[in-house]
């Protein structure tokens, strides 16, 4: 199979709904995978802030949500985009709080080589936001009629 037949493959299961049904799923995974990740990073910083706990919490939220809205067209319209949204804002929320932690590191982004490599992970939250953005984007893709 090449890269047009992928391609071709892709589109049409989009334009039939059958797409929506694969993210759903993709977004419940990634949600798992992403809070057990985030877990381990923020266990290794002791939890410091409360709010560390958040990105894991949301974690089993967007697995529900996910696997909720690959099995019923129903969850996938109400219960994926609201778990979905949760996550996305938790992860911009994240990357506020991590780019406010390299700048609290000493020399702060003066010394941003430094920093950003041994301070929080610039990128990891906007990671989760992606994970967030994929369920956004099933929940607004069309559901595979029950005939086709």
């Amino acid at each position: 199979m090449g890269a047009t037949d992928l391609i071709g493959l892709t589109v049409r299961n989009v334009r039939t709904g059958r797409f929506q049904r694969s993210l759903s799923l993709a977004t419940g995974a990634g949600s798992v995978i992403t809070a057990a990740e985030i877990y381990l990073e923020h266990d290794r910083a002791g939890f410091g802030n409360r709010v560390m706990w958040w990105p894991v919490l949301l974690g089993p939220v967007g697995a529900v949500a996910g696997v909720a809205g690959m099995l019923s067209p129903r969850a996938a319209r109400t219960m994926l985009p609201v778990a979905s949204a949760a996550i996305v804002a938790n992860g911009l929320q994240g990357t506020w709080l991590h780019v406010r932690g390299i700048a609290e590191k000493p020399g702060g982004w003066a010394m941003a080589r430094y920093n950003v490599e041994m301070g929080p992970p610039l990128f990891a939250p906007l990671l989760m936001s992606l994970v967030g953005g994929m369920g956004l984007v099933a929940a607004v893709l069309r559901r595979e009629s029950a005939d086709a």
